[in-house]
Parts: C-alpha cells; sequence; structure tokens
C-alpha cells in the first residue's frame, strides 16, 4: 500500500431545510390556521479515528466530502427530515487544519470519539412558529441555516513509542525486521526507506510497544535536503528516540552531533526527548574499533549507549529490555 501522509480535501455540512408556508384546509373549520412545518437540520461531517488505517491514500483519489441538505418542511406543520451526516474515516494520529489559516482544528487520537468538524445548518421555522394572538395568520417562514464550507489539510503524525532514526543505509530497517514483526524493504544503498515503518515489537504477554523506522536524515534534511524533511513530523509524538551510528564512520559522534542539530532545527522539543544511542554492524569492526566506541562520552545524563548488531542478534535482546524500561519509567 503507498503511504500518503498529506492531504487537501473540500468538507461541507449540510444546509438546514427551509420552514414552509401553508394553511389549513378542513371542511367545517372556515378559518383554518397556519400549519406550515419546520425545516430538517443539515448532516454534520465527522471525522473518526481508525486503528486499522495507517495511511492517507483515500484522499488522493477523492477530495470532496459533502453531507446531505435537510429536506425542507411541508403543510400539517410536518417537519422535514435531517439530512444524513456524512463520516470520514482517518488513522489514528491525523492532524486537521484549515487550508486558509492553518489554524488547527483537531487533532485524531482517540478511537472512541466523533469529531465533529462542520455541523449542519438549522432547520429554518414554518409560518405555525410563528402565529401569536396579534398574528394568527403568518405569511412568512425562515430559511433554513447554511452548511459549512471548508478546505482542510490533513497532515499524519504516526503514533508511536519509540522513533528510530539515523543517515540513510545506517541499519534502521534491518533493526526494525529484527525486533519486531515489520517487513520493511532492505538493500545496501541510500534511501532505500522511502516511507517510514511501523512495527510492535513484543516483550513478553502484555508487554509490547511501537516502534517506528523513519526514513534517512541527511545533514540539511531541517531544510529540505534528501527525504528527511517530509517524515520529520512522524517522530514528533514518539516517547523516545533511538539515534542508529554506524560503527563504521568515520565519526560516529559527529554523525550524532548532526542528527542532533537537524532534529533541533526542525523542532526543538524533539531534542528533550529521552534517547537510546546503537552503535550498529559491530559483527563488522575488530575487538581494537570496539574498544574505541565503548570510550565516547556524548555528554548526555540519562542517556543508553549500546554496541549492537542486527545481522548476529549481539546486544539486541538487551536493546529491547532497555526500550521497555525506558518506556516503563515515564
Amino acid at each position: 500500500m503507498k503511504f500518503i501522509d498529506y492531504a487537501k480535501i473540500l468538507i461541507k455540512s449540510g444546509d438546514g431545510g427551509n420552514g414552509h408556508i401553508s394553511f389549513r384546509r378542513e371542511k367545517y373549520v372556515p378559518k383554518g390556521g397556519p400549519d406550515g412545518g419546520n425545516g430538517g437540520k443539515g448532516g454534520d461531517v465527522i471525522f473518526l479515528a481508525d486503528a486499522h488505517l495507517n495511511t492517507l491514500l483515500d484522499f488522493k483519489y477523492k477530495h470532496s466530502y459533502k453531507a446531505e441538505n435537510g429536506n425542507n418542511g411541508s403543510k400539517s406543520r410536518c417537519t422535514g427530515a435531517d439530512g444524513e451526516d456524512i463520516y470520514v474515516r482517518v488513522p489514528k494520529g491525523t492532524l486537521i487544519k484549515d487550508a486558509r489559516t492553518e489554524e488547527i482544528l483537531v487533532d485524531i487520537i482517540d478511537t472512541a470519539v466523533e469529531y465533529v468538524l462542520a455541523k449542519g445548518g438549522k432547520g429554518g421555522r414554518g409560518n405555525s412558529e410563528f402565529a401569536t394572538p396579534t398574528n394568527q395568520a403568518p405569511r412568512y417562514a425562515e430559511n433554513g441555516g447554511l452548511g459549512i464550507e471548508l478546505e482542510v489539510i490533513l497532515e499524519l503524525k504516526l503514533i508511536a513509542d519509540i522513533g528510530i532514526v539515523g543517515f540513510p543505509n545506517v541499519g534502521k530497517s534491518t533493526l526494525i525486521s529484527v525486533i519486531s514483526s515489520a517487513k520493511p524493504k532492505i538493500a545496501d544503498y541510500p534511501f532505500t526507506t522511502l516511507v517510514p515503518n511501523l512495527g510492535i515489537v513484543k516483550i513478553a504477554e502484555g508487554k509490547s510497544f511501537t516502534v517506528a523506522d523513519i526514513p534517512g536524515l541527511i545533514e540539511g534534511a531541517s531544510e529540505g535536503k534528501g527525504l528527511g524533511i517530509q517524515f520529520l513530523r512522524h517522530i514528533e509524538r514518539t516517547r523516545c528516540l533511538l539515534f542508529m551510528l554506524d560503527s563504521m564512520s568515520e565519526s560516529p559522534m559527529k554523525d550524532y552531533k548532526v542528527l542532533l542539530k537537524e532534529l533541533k532545527k526542525y523542532n526543538l522539543s524533539l531534542t528533550r526527548k529521552k534517547k537510546i544511542i546503537c552503535i550498529s554492524k559491530i559483527d563488522a569492526i575488530s575487538e581494537t574499533q570496539r574498544k574505541e566506541l565503548k570510550k565516547l562520552d556524548f555528554k548526555e545524563k540519562h542517556i543508553f549507549v549500546m554496541l549492537i548488531s542486527s545481522v548476529s542478534g549481539e546486544s539486541i535482546p538487551e536493546l529491547k529490555n532497555t526500550m521497555w524500561k525506558m518506556l516503563s519509567s515515564d
């Protein structure tokens, strides 16, 4: 399935039905009174979070969502039928903004809540509603209220407990395939990962968490270089960040500082999250190189530094337990 995390659509709630103007015409009732009914209410546009959706792909093909108008009132004080609501299902974690002002209208994160984004117009009153002792035969009624029309932006931000970040080809996809049931595309060239991958890591019965493999960042990602800028939004909701560094890099420490800098430039709050640093591919380096890597001082409190190999499985069980302990300490 193609991953789409941005869409622009038009939503329109239903107009209310018009009130009716009529008078009773009954045999033996020479002066029948007003009996025009009220118009029905217009349908609402309601958004729902669907836990089974993980992309905004549907909105690539359908750009307009309109609720039904309310029916007009009729004689004999009959009220017009209400217009049917329209339900729009989106992935959990979808942010909805006004396309004109970019104001955030709603953040859809709860699958048990119905988010009414555009209320339908109120039905107009029929002339029977306006009868008074001094005006017993009103010849006017209300028009129904207009519905709300909005162009909105849908922006999906994945909800994951841990976000895995690192340069291209550092081994993020391999790691997520090892610790979870996710099966991302893996190859030995940059930008293999073109979309975020989600995986569920199971520690024990009733103990699991989600990880997101974010496509490779490069220096300048926060300014639009590479693929990172497209996906940085997906780590905003994570509770913890896992930095993957290549043990065969000229300077893993420099790599870490570059990644941290890009996150800081995109959103300062990202750098305040709990962090795990994984130096990967240690199966391919010498014991002397390992000793040098263990001496690295990242000069941050409450940060876990681990040497791992997704290929040999070295330290992978310890990493999973560290992830779980970090999340459980909130």
